[in-house]
């Protein structure tokens, strides 16, 4: 199958690596030429994924319309920011189309896949999510994601295109829950990050990613998801690893913060976009919009977009009012 990745960030590479060594036909645009130019001399994509090679077949095209243009499928890897600026370009793509984007556009309230189905509306939807780090995924470590899509052939078909030894892919048709699972586990792993920078314990953050759980599906139910889906790979798996592992930008963007840096100073030094900062405020407003209680994302949404205080937020979330476990 040709396949075309937009997005040669670490994500966008990992799965191009992937995807070829699959036996696909694979190109991979992104919008810097120069950065392609590179990573093509290369062999490399560097720093994104440094000391990994690429398929020397891997094919790199700067210009966005000669990379789709005899795409059967695309593959969207870009930021949640520049998703609809490059999709909208695509508006007359008719074949199948992956997100593995993380996010939630903050303006509508759409995940990646409701903006595609905007933009985009005679292509077939999908997503791709799971616990994958793209270091992981290049390396070959072994993991299991999910594709969804409301179709189930179309699930079916991106479940193929990707399934290697080292990559089980399941199938589901719950789209609206896979993204929203990926995308709000991000705001809670911040949370988790500024539990590791306040030197709490792992019954702190056991504690906050479960009752996190929580709020995640109920938040996701009421916006039309299926309430099993977030105990699934893109649930409760993704948001496991986001939460512990090192490799999270996400948690070390809360991780920092949690050690007193001050919230610019973390933006700019960071090499890549933590997702979870514009989720979170995307998330605020989706629960404000459907009257959904989330104190988890409320309270990392007032740390970041209101400066409040991380040690009078923890005591805020404490000192709520008692209550059953739900």
């Amino acid at each position: 199958m040709n396949v075309t990745v937009l997005g040669a960030g670490a994500w966008g590479t990992a799965l191009a690596k992937t995807l070829q060594e699959g036996a696909h036909v694979v190109t991979l645009w992104g919008h810097d030429p120069d950065k392609l130019a590179a990573m093509q001399a290369k062999g490399r994509n560097e720093p994104c994924l440094p000391g990994i090679a690429l398929p020397r077949d891997l094919i790199f095209v700067p210009d966005l319309a000669s990379a789709v243009a005899t795409a059967d499928c695309l593959v969207v890897a870009v930021p949640s920011k520049a998703f609809r600026e490059v999709t909208a370009r695509l508006a007359d793509y008719s074949g199948v189309v992956v997100s593995v984007t993380k996010g939630i556009e903050h303006d509508t309230g759409l995940t990646m896949c409701g903006v595609l189905g905007e933009i985009i509306p005679g292509a077939r939807r999908a997503a791709l999510s799971g616990p994958s780090f793209a270091r992981e995924l290049a390396l070959g470590i072994p993991t299991a994601m999910v594709a969804a899509s409301p179709e189930m052939a179309v699930a079916e078909a991106v479940q193929r295109l990707f399934h290697r030894p080292f990559l089980r892919v399941y199938t589901g048709t719950d789209l609206r829950g896979v993204e929203l699972g990926g995308a709000l586990k991000n705001v809670i792993a911040i949370a988790a990050g500024v539990s590791d920078g306040l030197r709490f314990g792992d019954n702190s953050k056991a504690a906050l990613i479960t009752r996190a759980m929580a709020e995640i599906r109920r938040l996701g139910v009421a916006a039309g998801a299926q309430g099993d889906t977030f105990t699934g790979l893109s649930g409760l798996g993704d948001l496991t690893v986001t939460c512990f592992s090192r490799l999270s930008r996400n948690r070390e963007f809360g991780e920092r913060l949690g050690r007193g840096e001050k919230l610019a100073d973390v933006i700019a030094g960071m090499t890549a976009v933590a997702e979870g900062y514009p989720t979170t405020r995307s998330a605020y407003l989706l629960a404000r919009r459907l009257d959904v209680m989330t104190p988890v994302i409320d309270e990392v949404y007032h740390m970041l977009y209101e400066g409040k205080n991380l040690a009078l937020g923890v005591r805020d979330l404490m000192m709520r009012e008692s209550k059953p476990e739900d």
